[in-house]
């Protein structure tokens, strides 16, 4: 035997030992942690010039109402708990300054424009009932006010257009419960077993049939978890006209498929035998079939999304930056999110980006879902605007932000985590290609957009808005919709409008529609509206006379007035429809950014309905007009209680103007025909509920920006492709080797109710 030999085993069993020491250490040692803010900069240059769109700050709002309490010589009662024959105020939001000021502001180093607050307020406790729009200024302290009403809309807005406040929906409850029940107390006990808790109501809304009606139906439901699908089959249409509370009255009352005079009337039938009862099985307090608690445990945990070296974006008040991309955001009590100001390689490509209106149509055989209209700007798509789950809703490590707002109080509120901006890895590439002909390689870019989002709540439906940024200049305007299916009391021929998702509930077909304002400013204010699309056309091939080929070719058009930029819902749209600038790409082609219209819109009600001008921007898929400040949007929050006089017709936008090097807008629907069934029980998924548009570079730029992306991946068959200089994604087992930081979970959306 070797006498060397024991000495090399003991040496090699020294090393293995050493070499499995340092495995097990290096297993021991915690990864670093990942950076979870986001990139926070200095405020400077534009980033200070985004707050002339920021939103009202609660000490702003606070100085409104002071002001307002002081200056208006009338006395006015909190709206949280105003009555309708007093002086209240109903909002108070940003008012949005004139674009040309804005511009001079921005661009040619003028003053910056004064900063104003838009508030409404009722007026019921005056001779003349009405409600008026102050623009009060300039902020913080504000010192001033006029009167926009008559400038805005031609004259004083009549009391009874007014949206109903929630102090109105909790006096319409009390009457409810306290006076027209009371005239029913046996039949309400025996058939519904009744106690004063256990009944929940949705009211309906236009508010009758005629300008000046105040009449409402309100639905009865079960008071449980997700009652909107646990309708009783009684139905209530309560006059609330008067300003005196104490005059109104019960116009009619709809139980089981047959109407009654009112609620004794209801009762006397009951109590003698002559109504067919249809008795609903108790539902549970939590809904039973209702309720959204799932039905299965935990199990091995989703995939979640992190950033490794920190968010590429940053935020800083209202102003997003994110590689090429800058904008400002806000959010408007009545219309939910805006953007404005936005930007590509530091050129503005739009100034404002914003949702309009959502509106959804119901049919129905019982009187409260036949009679459904609903405008959701009136209710209050940004008041609506709901705080945001952490993980569900939004990734986990998304950026939060609270939105603060001032609506039917005169204390202003704040929705927590009521905004997120995040940038999502779409999972697939942006563009690719694999060689596999003549040169071998393969050049790949990683699909990855910022997406700024929030989702408003409006009774039972829920819906998210996205707007999206990605690396080729694009941008996406996108809402899902969820929540919860509306529902009628199944009876009778209820089938002809929807299907039955539950024993006594049937499911209302309706449709969803959403506007949205695009003012584009492709390579400054000044467009013009081209349309491109194909015709075949027979040819003689050139090397066989005889033969013909079939080939398609562009066709051009220039749109030049309002009258033909201006196309109707389920009419044929040229499909490539550009903004053009008055300058040329590289090319020689007019730089432009494309409309895309992504939509399955139901029909549109018919025009000859006496209310239809008030939803008259529901007729077009696209429509495109001069820019006007008169014109600000496309609707208004009183058309929804007087929506045959309405406050606003977007048919009186389009007047055959010429459109051709103007200043335009984009007046965008999207839509889709729901008709509920079995799977929107518990409630409505968002998969195959998404509609928007897309707005991409059209010969905007000479090239792909995305080609200057930092995300790009390129390598050969001759280079080592698993070498960090030549693949950066062969180097995530360095430079994504971290654990994220997640932050504790919190949830304030049950506060300050």
């Amino acid at each position: 035997m070797n006498p060397k030999l024991p000495y090399v085993l003991l040496v090699g069993a020294a090393v293995i030992i050493f070499i499995l020491s340092c495995m097990l250490l290096s297993r021991g040692r915690q990864s670093p942690s990942c950076e979870s803010q986001p990139h926070i900069v200095e405020k400077t240059g534009s980033m200070s010039q985004s707050l002339v769109f920021a939103d009202l700050t609660p000490e702003e709002m606070a100085q409104v109402v002071r002001y307002l309490q002081g200056n208006l010589g009338v006395q006015l009662v909190d709206a949280s708990r105003a009555k309708p024959s007093d002086n209240c105020i109903a909002s108070v939001d940003m008012q949005v300054p004139a674009k040309a000021e804005v511009l001079q502001f921005l661009d040619g180093g003028g003053a910056r424009p004064p900063r104003e607050a838009l508030a409404v307020l009722y007026f019921g406790n005056q001779p003349d009932p009405n409600v008026t729009e102050n623009v009060v200024g300039p902020l913080p302290m504000p010192a001033d006010h006029r009167d926009a009403t008559v400038q805005k809309y031609g004259g004083k807005v009549p009391y009874h257009r007014r949206p109903m406040l929630g102090s109105e929906y909790e006096q319409v409850g009390a009457f409810l419960g306290t006076v027209a029940f009371a005239a029913a107390p046996t039949f309400l006990k025996e058939v519904f077993e009744y106690d004063g808790t256990n009944v929940a109501f949705q009211t309906t809304a236009p508010h009758g049939f005629q300008s000046g009606d105040r009449k409402s139906w309100f639905i009865v439901f079960q008071n449980v978890s997700g009652f909107f699908v646990h309708p009783v089959g009684l139905e209530v249409l309560v006059d609330h006209s008067s300003l005196d509370i104490s005059r109104w009255v019960v116009s009619r009352v709809f139980y089981n498929g047959q109407y009654y005079r009112d609620m004794v009337q209801l009762e006397s039938a009951y109590v003698q035998g002559r109504i067919s009862v249809e008795k609903v099985r108790k539902a549970p307090r939590d809904g039973d079939f209702s309720s959204m608690k799932p039905r299965a445990p935990s199990a091995a945990l989703f995939p979640l999304q992190y950033e490794p070296q920190g968010p590429r974006y940053s935020v800083r008040n209202n102003h997003v930056l994110f590689q090429a991309w800058s904008f400002a955001f806000g959010m408007s009590v009545n219309t939910g999110l805006r953007l404005f100001d936005i930007r590509h390689k530091g050129e503005r490509v739009a100034y404002e980006i914003s949702v309009q209106e959502a509106l959804s149509v119901y049919g129905s055989n019982c009187p409260g879902g036949m009679s459904t209209r609903y405008m959701d700007g009136s209710f209050g798509i940004g008041r609506y605007t709901s705080p945001l789950v952490r993980g569900v809703d939004c990734p986990y490590l998304a950026t939060y932000l609270d939105v603060h707002y001032l609506a039917h109080s005169q204390v202003s509120r704040i929705s927590k985590n009521a905004l997120c901006i995040f940038e999502q890895n779409l999972g697939s590439p942006l563009r690719r290609h694999y060689s596999n002909l003549q040169s071998l390689y393969y050049g790949g870019l990683v699909n990855s957009a910022l997406v700024v989002r929030s989702i408003t709540t409006v009774g039972n439906h829920d819906y998210m808005w996205d707007f999206i940024f990605y690396q080729n200049g694009a941008i996406e305007g996108k809402v899902q919709a969820t929540g919860y299916a509306s529902s009628s009391f199944l009876h009778g021929d209820g089938l002809r409008y929807g299907n039955r998702v539950w024993e006594h509930t049937l499911g209302t077909i309706r449709t969803h529609s959403i506007n949205y304002k695009v003012d584009l400013d492709v390579g400054g204010v000044k467009n013009s509206l081209v349309a491109h699309d194909m015709a075949f056309e027979m040819a003689r091939a050139p090397w066989s006379p005889e033969q013909q080929i079939e080939r398609p070719r562009l066709t051009k058009k220039v749109l030049d007035t309002e009258d033909q930029a201006a196309f109707r819902l389920q009419s044929k749209m040229p499909r490539y429809i550009y903004f053009a600038a008055n300058s040329k790409n590289k090319w020689g082609h007019q730089r432009g950014y494309r409309i895309q219209i992504t939509s399955f819109a139901g029909d549109h009600v018919p025009e000859a309905s006496s209310m239809e001008r008030a939803i008259s921007w529901a007729r077009y898929q696209l429509a495109v007009t001069r820019r006007k400040e008169e014109e600000p949007t496309s609707t208004s929050i009183y058309n929804q209680n007087d929506p045959w006089t309405p406050t606003v017709a977007f048919a009186n936008f389009i007047n055959n103007e010429t459109i051709t090097n103007e200043d335009l807008v984009a007046w965008i629907t999207a839509g889709f025909l729901h008709i509920p069934h079995s799977e929107d029980i518990p409630n409505t998924v968002t998969v195959g509920n998404s509609v928007g548009f897309l707005l991409r570079p059209y010969n905007y730029y000479d090239l792909d920006p995305s080609i200057y992306s930092h995300d790009g991946v390129f390598f050969t068959s001759e280079q080592d492709f698993t070498a960090c200089e030549i693949n950066p994604i062969a180097c995530l087992p360095k430079t994504a080797s971290c654990l994220p930081n997640f932050p504790p979970f919190t949830y304030d959306g049950f506060q300050n109710m």
